[in-house]
């Protein structure tokens, strides 16, 4: 029999859909179970956009396009990046894809060659695609841990200390997954100053959820004087007019555009035509239903840290983005006897009928950072109540359990 490749062997997974298999096994044997594990709005995409892609259809608007786009597509994200960050952007800088998730392959694969030693910085915890792709691609991972006590943002010095010669790109992520946190001015600036004394560090911004921040305002590293040249701005259709499988993301760069073209003409062609049609309605048309979706997150984040915060042995800080909170569980742990917050999830899911993702899933564990779980609040008022009650009464029960044991 044939053998499998290294590369194929070592590939990462994203562990929400590991967990989501989990999820619809338990289901199919008649199990109750409310669902947190996946990052995606519960909305329909609004009905302007459906309308639009039916329009397409009937114009048979069905074929293949240019690999980097249509160019009305292309127009409307120039305009729409440019004007929400105050840079100025041409449509030639942008290459649509089918989801932003391909471009960060295509980044890596177009600033790092495999196996010379190149070296990738990137969060953790952290979207664990990121790590999966800096691997796969022979490239080199170099984590940098998020705090707690920063808001989940990286120490500057932690930052200085990681770029080497080697390095040539840094990951950012704000509003970040699976913590919620996003970069303020401040740090972002602290960054910036790093950056501008090692000028062969390309930045990859995933700024997917830039239309979901809650306090202050979106802050992306392209904004400041001598970055946008080097960052790679990766936004897209999902998050924010839930459109997570009409596939359409797109990424911004003048010099990288080109090679960026390249790499989805030898993958996957071009992103689905239909597709790019609803996104340029998704960007130039309406904005009251995504407006509505975001008024709705905000209040499920004010709801579940409220809730979360109430439980024993649980503490939450208050994301300022996206729709994921990542409590501390660390003295719950304690409490039921579970070694970590992946036995922790597990026992959660198995006895409570909770799903939710454990922070392993997330990269490895920061040191002395203790134990973390993340919750999607994309679900209903009512989900988030009665989840948060499982979880609560699964967190006495198993308590008052260990107690009489002890006795």
């Amino acid at each position: 029999m044939p053998v499998l490749s290294r590369r194929t062997s070592e590939l990462g997974t994203e562990n929400a859909f590991v967990v989501l298999a989990e999820v619809s096994n338990l289901q199919r044997q008649g199990k109750d179970i409310i669902s947190f594990c996946i990052g995606q709005p519960d909305f329909p995409t609004p009905v302007n956009i459906q309308e639009a892609a039916i329009k397409a259809i009937r114009e048979n608007k069905h074929g293949y396009t240019p690999s980097a786009g249509i160019l009305e597509l292309r127009e409307a994200v120039a305009r729409d990046i440019g004007q929400r960050r105050d840079i100025p952007v041409s449509p030639d800088d942008v290459v649509v894809g089918a989801g932003a998730k391909p471009f960060i392959a295509y980044s890596i694969l177009s600033v790092t060659d495999h196996g010379a030693g190149d070296e990738v910085i990137y969060p953790i915890p952290g979207f664990p695609i990121y790590e999966s792709q800096i691997r796969a691609l022979g490239a080199v991972p170099v984590p940098i841990p998020l705090h707690e006590a920063r808001g989940f943002n990286f120490e500057p010095r932690e930052l200085e200390t990681r770029i080497t010669p080697k390095t040539r790109l840094l990951i950012l992520n704000s509003p970040h997954n699976p913590t919620g946190g996003i970069i303020p001015r401040p740090a972002m600036e602290a960054i910036v100053d790093i950056l501008r004394q090692h000028p062969q560090v390309w930045i990859f911004a995933d700024e997917i959820y830039s239309r979901l921040v809650y306090e202050g305002d979106f802050v992306s590293i392209a904004q400041f004087p001598g970055m946008p040249e080097r960052t790679i701005i990766c936004d897209g259709a999902s998050k924010t007019w839930a459109m997570t499988g009409w596939r359409l993301g797109y990424a911004v760069n003048k010099t990288l555009a080109p090679a960026f073209a390249r790499w989805v003409t030898n993958t996957e062609s071009c992103a689905s035509h239909i597709s790019q049609w609803a996104a340029v309605e998704a960007i130039s048309g309406p904005q009251d239903a995504a407006n509505k979706m975001r008024e709705h997150f905000l209040e499920r984040r004010n709801l579940i840290v409220n809730l979360l915060n109430q439980v024993p042995g649980v503490s939450c800080q208050n994301p300022g983005g996206a729709f994921y909170v990542w409590p501390n569980v660390t003295e719950a742990c304690a409490l039921i006897g579970a070694k970590d917050s992946e036995e922790f999830r597990s026992r959660l899911l198995n006895e409570a009928g909770v799903a939710v993702l454990a922070d392993i899933h997330f990269g490895s564990r920061v040191p002395n950072e203790g134990q973390h779980i993340r919750f999607s609040y994309a679900a209903s008022r009512q989900a988030i109540e009665q989840g948060v009650a499982r979880l609560a009464e699964f967190i006495r029960a198993n308590t008052r359990v260990r107690e009489k044991v002890v006795k």
